[in-house]
């Protein structure tokens, strides 16, 4: 093979896509290829698209595009969940290569080594199955602090506006003892920090018998890594025992991100979720009782079919009253093949509603940020500080998430450093 041969990915979504980039990346680079930027004209571009809203099918399609635009005889292949669930809006776009879905992404070197351009690998939700293993470390600037490990894929919930059972199949994972090698090969990367990712993280554990907290006692053994964050759980999976665990050991940090959806119950039932209010606001307040300065990202959709106007103030009260650091604030997406597909045409939210409901919660995601900030002040906090940033600044990340930055500085890359935040 020509040792020129470029590559260039493009990730789209969630950090599981990020993990299972980077290996994919790695097997490459193994092989003599070279890895550019996409803004570069290389001869491969591969493609990790996502499919959780129409938007983000959108962004996956204008992706092949540009792509064609910087290089129009490179070859492309596309991946992830739009190329599972969408395939045929993507072989529409001429020249769109390869499409290869989810189940089949130990599949790709094969795919790039036998030049086959116009390969279609993708089959209904048996992924179950397979397991990719993946994880982050080293590919890129960031990947030198921090590293994206996966340990869960798929989800058994099937809730009423979600499509990712369809696009990566039933909850599986690898056992504890293959997740502890992984994470020893990312520690003698250099690497310090693990964010341990999943698509229903917190169910780690269904194919082999294992269960969560026993990941994490397993993880607390291993040498050189010092700070673990848990990227996404759900709150019907987050027990006391876990917030304790996370309390009580300084190496899993005080950072929290649990899906909400909404604050009524009612509309919880309708989208099929595992959990009411009550659970949800326990858990808020466990964390804020033993770890008054953790941070607490929240999930919340807006404009759910038959989200009346009261459900949604039951939504915006709660998280007012319950103050979490930030939320992340999705406008509701209507996807094919949902449950909330089938839902009567009357009982959806007009485009012009759901927006306002989108914008006073991003205002109000504003506000209890800023307001989390200000509570922070003065504090005495830890920096995990990462590479040189665009305005020739270094930055980095506390142990409950506040991004700082100061004037680059090459030696404190990959240290972490105490400071008093201002």
């Amino acid at each position: 093979m020509n040792e020129k041969q470029t590559f260039a990915f493009i990730t789209l979504g969630c950090k599981l896509n990020y993990a299972e980039s980077a290996t994919i990346a790695r097997e490459l680079m193994q092989k003599g290829y070279e890895k550019v930027k996409p803004s570069r004209c290389a001869d491969l571009y591969i493609i990790n698209t996502c499919s959780v809203t129409e938007h983000a099918d959108k962004k996956s399609r204008q992706a092949i595009r540009k792509v064609l635009r910087i290089n129009p005889r490179a070859r492309i292949i596309v991946t992830g969940c739009s190329a599972q669930l969408r395939p045929e809006r993507l072989q529409q776009i001429p020249g769109a290569g390869a499409l290869i879905g989810t189940g089949f992404r130990d599949h790709i070197l094969r795919v790039v080594e036998k030049n086959e351009n116009h390969t279609l690998l993708v089959r209904p939700a048996e992924t179950e199955n397979s397991f990719f293993a993946a994880y982050s470390a080293g590919e890129e600037a960031r990947d030198r602090t921090r590293s994206f490990l996966k340990v869960q894929d798929g989800c058994d919930y099937c809730c009423a506006y979600c499509t990712v059972p369809l696009a990566r199949g039933r909850s599986r994972n690898i056992p504890i003892a293959q997740v502890v090698l992984q994470a020893k090969e990312i520690a003698s990367r250099g690497v310090r920090e693990i964010v341990l990712t999943g698509v229903n993280t917190g169910d780690f554990g269904k194919t082999t018998g294992e269960s969560f907290t026993e990941l994490l006692d397993a993880l607390f053994e291993v040498q050189g890594i010092d700070r673990y964050r848990i990227s996404s759980i759900e709150p019907n999976l987050l027990t006391d025992e876990i917030i304790q665990m996370i309390a009580g050991n300084s190496r899993f940090l005080p950072h929290f991100h649990i899906p909400l959806q909404s604050g009524s119950d009612m509309v919880l039932r309708k989208m099929g979720r595992r959990y009411d209010t009550s659970v949800f606001a326990h858990k808020v307040r466990y964390i804020h009782d033993l770890m008054p300065c953790a941070f607490i990202g929240v999930d919340v959709i807006a404009g759910f079919p038959g989200e009346t106007e009261d459900a949604f103030r039951q939504t915006y009260d709660l998280l007012e009253e319950l103050r979490p650091s930030f939320l992340h604030v999705f406008p509701f997406s209507l996807r094919p093949e949902t449950r909330a597909a089938s839902y009567p045409v009357t009982e959806r939210v007009r485009e012009g509603i759901i927006t306002q409901r989108t914008r006073l919660l991003g205002a109000l995601s504003d506000r209890l940020h800023g307001e989390f900030l200000h509570a922070n002040k003065g504090r005495k906090e830890e920096v995990l500080f990462e590479g040189k940033a665009a305005n020739g600044k270094m930055h980095g990340y506390t142990r409950n998430y506040i991004r700082v930055e100061r004037p680059f500085d090459a030696s404190l890359i990959n240290r972490i450093v105490e400071i008093i935040l201002d």
